[in-house]
């Protein structure tokens, strides 16, 4: 399983193709691409989208699914995915901790 990542040139946030050709910006709302032609649409979009300069560096990752939640296989895919690793109260695991409370 694969999905479509990139940067949003906008403000630099990590974003993933979502259903519809839209960024989304949680990892969990990203469209679960499942075969190498599903792959090569969604990069396409993702070029698309490049040319019009909404995002950069569009590439796919490789994704497991663990207790019903998406995790990204590769370390570093993970940390993009999470936020910064030496402040937990910036970037996306900050977002979380005050919409779960």
């Amino acid at each position: 399983m694969k999905v479509v990542t990139a940067n949003r040139l906008f403000d630099g946030e990590v974003v993933w193709l979502g259903a519809g050709g839209r960024w989304v910006e949680d990892l969990g709302e990203a469209h679960v691409l499942e075969t190498k032609e599903a792959e090569a649409e969604a990069l396409e979009e993702g070029a698309a989208s490049a040319d019009r300069q909404e995002v950069v560096d569009v590439y796919s990752i490789d994704v497991t699914v663990e207790e019903g939640v998406l995790i990204p296989v590769r370390f570093r895919e993970q940390i993009r995915a999470a936020g910064p690793t030496m402040r937990l109260d910036l970037g996306k695991q900050a977002r979380r901790r005050v919409n779960a409370a």
